[in-house]
């Protein structure tokens, strides 16, 4: 049962027996190299934490709020391309789990089942992630189902202008369904800061822009009234050689200047990533490879399960740090050091086999 994992270690270990090649490939790889999923990793294992002692940590509330909701703890679940062939129920799944957990997932507009069945299977607030497959009567219609749907914030991904070079999934000769059934991709090669503000204006509604990472698009984005900042690379899947995530947050926190509020994704995995982020200016971390591991292993029950792990480290790092809250954590709790080992998807698990699945 799902409720006997003791570590995410164990799911990630469940997950892999359960995965084909191919799919676990395409959950887990990255573009290229995979230089940048690596360096996602190094930007967190290059922080350490100073910590404060003898303060009363016996009451910690790792909860904070997003969008005027209640998040348990401060991470959402990312948008996971093709989820149903990860898990059958796809992004229902992470649906039933954020609604049960109490968090909020972001379903992605390339995943099964619609937008609609996602929005009806659980209770909770939703956030739509858009990619770009029609001219503006398409997003018009679009736009008008999730707002009907009632989701309660839109997400427009802006650094997929093409399909990456993914040898992991090319030597598989594997193709997700969602780029076997897409039509139109070539538009997401069109997207301007002109149409951007078309769809931020016909939403309406709470806007975030997801795959941003420059200090100059920042402030670009803030100066059109994008309410939220997505910090992603698309966990490595996009271009490579770029900076790991962590790297780029603290830039854009500075070029936001407090007039948006900032997401951040790309490689986050334990409890202690998630602080880190919090520390250096994000309003919340987005999960996307161990929510994908936790559906394999358990479907939703394991995906709620591995969001309990991962609150059980926020606590009690949070507890260790002298804190009671995320309101009284800063920056002034970290410090840049060297990495003790190479870097990779899996090296935050130091008691994986071998080091790694592969």
């Amino acid at each position: 049962m799902a409720a006997d994992f003791t570590c995410n270690q164990e799911i990630i270990e469940v997950a892999r027996k359960n995965l084909t090649q191919d799919v676990w490939d395409y959950l887990t790889g990255a573009a290229e190299s995979e230089t940048t999923l690596r360096r996602n990793r190094y930007a967190l294992d290059k922080l350490a934490f100073l910590p404060r002692v003898c303060r009363d940590v016996s009451k910690v509330d790792p909860s904070t709020t997003f969008l005027g909701h209640k998040l348990r703890i401060p991470v959402m679940l990312a948008p996971i391309g093709s989820l149903q062939a990860i898990h059958e129920g796809g992004g229902a799944s992470s649906c039933a789990a954020a609604a049960k957990f109490g968090t909020i997932p972001m379903i992605s507009s390339i995943t099964q089942p619609s937008l609609e069945d996602c929005a009806k299977s659980a209770e909770g607030p939703k956030i739509f992630q858009l990619y770009v497959r029609g001219d503006k009567a398409w997003l018009k219609d679009i736009i008008g189902r999730v707002k009907a749907a009632g989701y309660a914030a839109l997400a427009l991904t802006v650094d997929s202008a093409v399909y990456s070079i993914r040898e992991r999934q090319l030597m598989n000769q594997y193709q997700p369904p969602s780029v076997k059934a897409q039509t139109n991709r070539h538009l997401q090669s069109a997207i301007t800061w002109e149409l951007m503000d078309w769809i931020k204006a016909e939403w309406g509604g709470p806007f975030i822009l997801k795959g941003v990472a420059t200090a100059a698009d920042t402030k670009l984005a803030v100066e059109r009234g994008v309410d939220i900042i997505y910090v992603s690379n698309h966990g490595g899947r996009q271009l490579d050689h770029c900076l790991g995530a962590m790297e780029t947050l603290p830039t854009v926190v500075a070029a936001a200047a407090g007039k948006a509020r900032i997401l951040v994704d790309g490689g986050f995995l334990r409890g202690s990533d998630v602080i880190k982020a919090v520390a250096l200016g994000a309003d919340a971390v987005l999960i996307g490879r161990m929510q994908g591991w936790a559906l394999a292993a358990g479907g939703a029950d394991g995906l709620v399960r591995s969001l309990e792990l991962i609150e059980r480290e926020i606590t009690n790092t949070l507890a260790l740090l002298g804190l009671v809250s995320f309101k009284e954590l800063t920056k002034d709790y970290l410090c840049s050091v060297d990495p003790l080992g190479p870097c990779h998807e899996m090296s935050t698990f130091a008691h994986m086999p071998n080091g790694r699945l592969v």
